[in-house]
């Protein structure tokens, strides 16, 4: 995450009424009677902590962004309604390329359109050209972008200027069969455009209506016949990103565009913007999507849903596995341009700095770092993807009577399973630095590996089941600081120094980000999320890693710990006002850089809760049941977990220290078990 994307910025706070604890976050009013509780004997002052806690981040915790899809979903579909109403309709209308591309669906940007805003044009060096910038507050606050005026410096052929408008752009009238509109000179290296990206519409064409868009280089003399790539003719308004590296001759300096639009005459033509766009896309959209689809049908039972989103996410995975050449290669590998997995900054021999546009370009949740080329994080996205894909595959098997289309051709589930294995297996290699003992981020494409101490990383990847017994153990060693790494700038306990959870990365890194992240050595360290700072959502995976490694009491005292840590914040007016004093950490959020992640857009700070349900008591929600697997702590008689909404029915799930679990069904949940 970054700070470079604008975000709103409202504080929490928290009152008491009659009704129950109210905190108010992110404008959202989230009642905490209307929410799960946790109930353990013995512990009701710390499970009404975490009841808070929970109470905080649940209401905002949605965004029809890609990007969480594989965190919100499974942490807000079990305990609210309200989340499924509001999932079944995001997942239904994601997008998704005819390639089979999941949309990121973050904001407008300045980059591909169906990836992340940034790296802009802007800031690349790139060209852009914008009749129009009406509905998109970003472009106007971050870049100050104003609407071209007029047509100066454009060849316009085969049509008459009918004006500017201000909400649709540049307007025109076809005059001829064949329209070509020519853009100003520029100049860029055709690394920072590999894609050019056209946002406009068309109405009245001819049935045969095609277009295209041309390129000239420095140095000719005129437009090279036949050099053009085809696009669909424009009609409601929409991005066309054209993918222009793809076509050999795109290697130079670009000097201008020419669009094309055949067949033509009497209709009208609505140019919002041309611009050079940087592949924004990240690797993950595809598996997060597919992941949140798989946990509703899970929660709700929601067959109907499933009927309309099996093939979609069918066509999602194996966009996936073929782009990635998983099957192959056992991990992610990314291809794209700019997602080499090198640095946007390089240093001469004489420690000089320089910026390198179109490398570096951020991965998966990370959008200043390059994971890229062999990311180690996108590889446990997809073997996730991969694991509960093949579940759900195997259910509708042994369900005809559900009618799942099979249009789209289903995925073996034993195949799926087997290639689950084998990235298990190559993941505990190809990424494991036997030196410092985790895995590392990413190998680039030369193939040169990063290690920054990702606690992220590793503590997700063991809570996933994706490292062996031996490289668990090693992890939670050095996260403790009962193995202290050399070179890293964190050790021992210092890895907790913001106790809620441990610092994203234990080795400083002023070296290697995304090329407009050009200054990160002047910020200290622990003053940015990813350089030393912490994200409260991931202490998530820090529980789940525990548990699986230590066992439940340490997982116990780890939450705890964070309890405590979240009962002083709050007692002095929740974060805001608690890190505003000087040397506790700086808040990330609202556009400002910070080194902690806990509100504004860090929705994934809900995850925290779900350790009750998803750890201690073990709850697994399937399209065709639910298992029960309780790990108590030692000093827990009980755990019971009330207003569990599955498929259907609302429970309320009680296990016992001496093994034994019973079952409530306490009435009927709503949004449930379509058919």
């Amino acid at each position: 995450m970054s700070a470079l994307v604008p975000w709103r910025h409202i504080d929490s706070v928290g009152v008491r009424t009659a009704a129950g604890f109210v905190l108010a976050a992110w404008g959202v009013v989230a009642a905490a009677a209307d929410l799960p509780r946790f109930y353990v004997p013995g512990c009701e002052a710390e499970m009404e902590t975490l009841h808070r806690l929970h109470a905080l981040h649940h209401d905002a915790a949605f965004s029809a962004c890609t990007l969480w899809d594989g965190w919100l979903p499974q942490a807000t579909l079990w305990a609210s309604a309200a989340k499924r109403v509001q999932y079944r309709a995001a997942l239904l209308a994601k997008r998704i390329d005819d390639e089979g591309y999941v949309s990121m669906q973050q904001h407008r940007g300045m980059a591909h359109s169906a990836g992340w805003p940034f790296p802009a044009w802007q800031q690349s060096g790139g060209a852009g050209f914008h009749f129009a910038v009406a509905g998109d507050p970003w472009a106007v606050q971050m870049f100050g972008l104003a609407p071209l005026g007029n047509t100066a410096g454009w060849e316009i052929d085969g049509a008459e200027v009918l004006g500017i408008d201000p909400a649709v752009g540049l307007r025109l009238r076809a005059t001829g069969d064949r329209v070509t509109i020519v853009t100003p000179p520029f100049r860029c290296g055709t690394i920072v455009a590999p894609f050019a990206r056209v946002e406009w519409g068309g109405r009245g064409l001819g049935a045969g209506a095609r277009a295209g868009i041309e390129w000239l280089l420095e140095g000719e003399a005129g437009w090279p016949e036949g050099r053009v790539v085809e696009i669909a003719a424009p009609g409601a308004m929409a991005f066309a990103d054209v993918p222009l590296h793809r076509h050999p001759g795109h290697a130079g300096i670009l000097t201008r565009y020419r669009l094309s639009v055949a067949c033509a005459a009497g209709g009208e033509i609505d140019v919002v913007s041309v611009i050079t766009a940087i592949d924004t896309r990240h690797p993950v959209t595809n598996p997060l999507f597919v992941r949140a689809c798989c946990d509703f049908v899970a929660w709700t039972g929601d067959v109907g849903f499933l009927r309309r989103v099996i093939g979609p996410m069918r066509r999602a995975l194996s966009f996936a596995l073929d782009e990635f050449d998983v099957r192959r290669g056992k991990h992610v590998f990314v291809p794209w341009v700019g997602h080499d997995g090198r640095s946007g900054i390089a240093f001469d021999a004489a420690g000089g700095k320089t910026m390198r546009p179109g490398h570096g370009v951020g991965n998966n949740y990370w959008d200043l770092l390059p994971f890229g080329a062999h990311d180690a994080l996108a590889t446990v996205c997809l073997h996730d993807a991969l694991r509960v894909f093949a579940d759900l595959e195997r259910r509708v098997a042994a369900h005809p009577e559900w009618e799942i289309p099979a249009a789209v051709p289903p995925h073996d589930p034993a195949a799926l399973a087997d290639l689950a294995a084998a990235i298990r297996t190559d993941f505990q290699t190809r990424f494991w630095n036997e030196e410092t003992g985790r895995f590392v981020g990413w190998i680039d494409a030369d193939g040169r590996a990063y290690d920054f101490g990702f606690t992220f990383l590793n503590l997700e990847a063991v809570a996933a089941g994706m490292a062996r017994p031996d490289q668990a153990a090693a992890i939670l060693d050095w996260v403790d600081g009962r193995r202290e790494v050399a070179g890293d700038t964190s050790r021992g306990a210092d890895i907790y120094h913001w106790r809620f959870g441990p610092r994203s990365t234990t080795r400083r890194n002023v070296a290697t980000y995304v090329w407009p992240w050009f200054h990160p050595e002047t910020i200290p360290w622990g003053d940015q999320v990813q350089d030393g700072g912490a994200v409260l959502g991931f202490s998530h995976h820090d529980l789940l890693a525990r548990l699986e490694v230590s066992g439940p009491d340490d997982a116990w005292n780890r939450l705890r710990a964070i309890l405590a840590w979240f009962r002083e914040v709050q007692g002095e007016g929740g974060y805001r006002k608690y890190y505003a004093t000087p040397g506790r950490g700086t808040l990330q959020g609202g556009g400002t850089a910070g080194g902690l992640g806990l509100d504004e857009e860090f929705l994934e700070s809900v995850l925290v809760p779900q350790v009750m349900l998803q750890g201690f008591l073990g709850f697994r929600a399937t399209a065709t049941g639910y298992e029960i697997h309780p790990r108590l702590p030692r000093d827990w008689p009980e755990l019971t977990v009330s207003g569990i909404r599955f498929h259907d029915r609302v429970l309320t799930v009680t296990a016992h220290a001496d093994g034994r679990v019973g079952v409530v069904d306490t009435g009927a949940a709503d949004g449930g078990a379509a058919r």
